[in-house]
């Protein structure tokens, strides 16, 4: 019993004992090894990465820019290698922790044992040179594959996205002015936006992706910088891309999965037709009716045998070529930058926060009966040529936002629009200079969206030279009902009307109650849903 007992010591401790020992002292060691190497090339990335990132858009320094950029391809080069040679380890790691698991189990077998081992280490030969191989073709390929935003003129783009991940810049507060960017990594997941820290087990969320909108923003003289906003306009997280590749996927896969695109059964096809369909919008239709058929066939132009429209039925229905010619440009931006106190074409004013006025604003202001003011946003304007229907602001609205979408133009600019009985004033909200005005009387037609109420349009009617008309059409997005806007001026022109007949005048002022300065009382809880947005920081969600 003593010599069994002597035997079987010496087997458990050649053939259990043993093997753990050498896999501890000698694999795990590697492998710990190599992920401190990794860590610190990580880190010297980071480093080179958050020089590059400070990056100004000036070119005054070109040389500076091509040394910095020649650094992070370096860091990148060193950190790909290493982590090359720890993920080596690691696969290698899964294959002798068989080994060193199953000796000790199977060591009263040492053929079971050797033979094994000699499977394990074929597997693991032939997965070294997989490694071996895949590391050489990686240092072979060219500089450029490292250099960031390398192929800015022309980056291949991919707008169908539903699901993303990368790495960030994330903006942070540390004071009333002073801001911080951390390098994170994001990932989507259904409609969250995801991220993990450095060393941390899983990631955690940041925001709610669902009904939110993006826009491209200038942040503290950075490039690629966009901004999120929650569907109740307030302002959410900044973020950075490294290059302007991942900064229009990153727009495009946030604004794919706002929409919800990743409900339905196949989001991939989904976000496809959602790009075709922006890509066609701004594609010319013949006809409201054809356009109005491909949504409600069955309420729509009836063809006879030969395929044409009958006149009677076709009756009434104005070709959208009369409402806007083919190829009209599209203007985003009409009003002026907030350090232009003038227009030269409008002859706006600005208007003193004080309450002091100039050449008699103020008197002017306190003639008009009504004064409702709205934040809206600029979308675009464009001309058109006819001014008769409101299906002429419905097709600038759908050629607008289609040009939009097509061209990746997020950045609105925010307004104040004051409504009076005697014009339309587009103010801005921080210096109060009037952007633009226009004359109530010019103002022919003006109309919200069917389906997004938050979208209103109106057509001005200019007289430019003797002779010569030119008509336009305006199209903004409002933080409320669009129909609201409408009613102001629709009001507004009654009560021009009104002025001449004072019989008329009194009937409207008595339906219509008055506030203590002597104004018609429009709308009160918009007055007061518009300061409470105000002070949140609205933003836009188109």
């Amino acid at each position: 019993l003593n010599v069994l007992h002597s035997e079987l010591a010496k087997q458990l401790a050649d053939t259990m004992i043993l093997p753990i020992i050498q896999f501890r002292e000698k694999d795990l060691t590697e492998v710990s090894t190599l992920k401190d190497l990794f860590g610190l090339a990580s880190t010297e990335h980071d480093v080179s990465m958050a020089k590059y990132s400070r990056l100004p858009k000036r070119k005054e320094n070109e040389k500076h820019k091509a040394e910095v950029a020649k650094e992070v391809a370096n860091a990148r080069r060193k950190q790909h290698l290493s982590s090359l040679q720890y993920y080596c380890a690691l696969n290698a790691l899964q294959y002798r922790k068989r080994v060193a698991m199953m000796e000790p189990m199977l060591g009263y077998t040492r053929g079971q044992v050797w033979a094994t081992k000699l499977h394990i280490q074929g597997e693991l030969d032939a997965e070294a040179e997989k490694m071996r191989i895949s590391q050489q073709d990686l240092i072979s390929v060219n500089e450029s594959v490292y250099t960031p935003d390398s192929d800015v003129t022309s980056p291949v783009i991919n707008r169908n996205l539903i699901q993303k991940a990368g790495y960030l810049n994330l903006r942070n507060k540390t004071g009333l002015v002073t801001t911080t960017w951390e390098r994170l990594y994001f990932f989507t997941q259904g409609g969250n936006l995801m991220c993990q820290p450095r060393g941390a087990v899983a990631g955690g969320l940041i925001q709610d992706l669902d009904n939110c909108s993006v826009m491209a923003v200038d942040c503290e003289d950075r490039r690629y910088c966009f901004q999120i906003t929650t569907p109740t306009g307030k302002t959410g997280i900044t973020l950075q891309a490294e290059s302007r590749k991942e900064y229009e996927e990153w727009i495009c896969a946030i604004n794919n999965i706002s929409r919800q695109i990743y409900l339905t059964d196949n989001p991939e096809a989904a976000a496809i037709k959602l790009n075709q369909t922006a890509l066609q919008a701004v594609t010319p239709i013949t006809s409201f009716a054809k356009k109005h058929e491909a949504h409600h066939p069955s309420q729509n132009v009836k063809p006879t045998d030969n395929g044409k429209t009958t006149p009677s039925e076709s009756a009434g229905i104005q070709d959208s070529t009369q409402l806007i010619a083919l190829g009209t440009p599209i203007q985003f931006d009409i009003v002026l930058p907030a350090t232009e106190f003038l227009d030269q074409n409008r002859g706006g004013r600005r208007a003193n926060p004080f309450g002091e006025s100039e050449d008699g604003s103020k008197d002017e202001e306190e003639d008009s009966l009504l004064q409702q003011m709205f934040i809206v946003r600029f979308l675009g304007s464009m001309a058109v040529q006819s001014d008769n229907t409101s299906e002429v602001i419905y097709e600038a609205m759908r050629q607008v936002l289609a040009a939009r979408a097509i061209h990746n133009i997020f950045r609105m600019t925010e307004s104040h629009l004051m409504v009076t009985s005697k014009n339309l004033r587009l103010i801005d909200p921080q210096t109060q200079v009037t952007r633009a005005s226009f004359e109530l009387a010019t103002v022919t037609q003006f109309a919200a969206h069917q389906d997004n109420k938050r979208l209103i349009g109106f057509v001005v009617h200019l007289h430019e030279t003797p002779g010569e008309e030119s008509m336009s059409a305006y199209v903004f997005e409002s933080n409320t009902e669009g129909e609201k806007i409408c009613y102001a001026i629709s009001l507004g022109k009654e009560i021009a009307e009104a002025q001449k007949d004072p019989e008329a005048l009194a009937q409207l002022m008595k339906s219509v109650p008055f506030t203590n300065d002597g104004k018609f009382v429009l709308l009160n809880d918009q007055s007061e849903e518009d300061g409470a947005t105000r002070e949140e920081g609205e933003e836009s969600e188109a």
